[in-house]
């Protein structure tokens, strides 16, 4: 019995086969198409099987009135059998069986099909897969369909509990890369307030630049050699006439100061040598 209903289950944590639980398949060509899965039920969770012949039995004893008129079946067909045993058809189970009862659900309705961590999103088609590991819920009931008489199992939801090695000859992305993506980045820790934080330097205001010196006239008296002249005499602080020797003025008489270089107006800088008498 499982939320009140005596032909519910919850069962314990089994293995799923044949997993259609995404798409719907037809059992038999031309059938109707049905979401279903085959669960392998480990022997040793009796809880789950005790569960399984109650509910079972409960459904029995309903369709006694409800579907079979009050006539027992002579031979009440179930849908689980013994994975160490023959199938319906005469055939032995697959070497998964082996140890488990295996019980096949299905329903007309898609399932959802869950995770542990968050029962209210549902799984990627890609992480649902023969072979995982879930927790299932069933519902029993009894039938009659052509003379046939006997029990059926619905499939209620599934909640994934664990990957599991894939009975399809492949496996979904979250077993093969499992502990191979990159590792997370560390992020430094912010220090304390007040501790390990460095000195906030003292503010230095610019040192200004020297002023600039704009060069004066010599002092009265003073003796500077001339820079052009070649003879390199001093020159007497009194005003007479020269004749400067320079491409730019050649040839012309100019008046100058004592014997400071004269530089010429306008684009005729240049300061010749000084080469008149005074």
């Amino acid at each position: 019995m499982y939320q009140n209903d005596p032909m519910k289950v919850l069962t314990g944590e089994v293995r799923l086969s044949y997993c259609h639980l995404t798409t719907p398949r037809a059992s038999q060509s031309g059938g109707e198409p049905r979401y279903g899965v085959t669960l392998l039920i480990p022997k040793t969770d009796v809880a789950t099987k005790a569960d399984i012949d109650a509910a079972y039995q409960a459904a029995a004893n309903e369709a006694l009135t409800r579907v079979w008129n009050g006539v027992y079946p002579p031979q009440l067909r179930v849908p689980i059998y013994d994975g160490d045993g023959l199938q319906p058809s005469g055939v032995p189970f697959g070497e998964e069986c082996k140890g488990h009862w295996v019980l096949r659900a299905s329903t007309k309705i898609k399932p959802q099909v869950v995770g542990m961590d968050n029962i209210n999103c549902q799984l990627a088609p890609a992480d649902i897969y023969s072979g995982m590991y879930a927790r299932v819920t069933i519902r029993f009931f009894g039938y009659s369909n052509s003379g046939n008489k006997g029990i059926g199992c619905g499939l209620g939801n599934v909640m994934k509990t664990r990957n599991g090695e894939t009975l399809a000859g492949g496996a979904p992305a979250s077993v093969d890369f499992a502990g191979v993506g990159a590792a997370p980045v560390a992020v430094p820790a912010t220090p304390a307030y007040g501790g390990g934080m460095p000195a906030t330097p003292v503010y230095q205001p610019p040192v200004p630049p020297p002023p600039l010196r704009r060069p004066g006239p010599p002092p009265q008296g003073a003796s500077t050699p001339s820079p052009a002249c070649p003879c390199n005499k001093r020159r007497m602080p009194w005003k007479c006439k020269l004749h400067i020797a320079s491409p730019a003025s050649a040839g012309r008489t100019l008046e100058s100061y004592g014997g400071w270089p004269f530089r010429l107006p306008g684009s005729l800088s240049n300061t010749g040598c000084w080469m008149g008498r005074c």
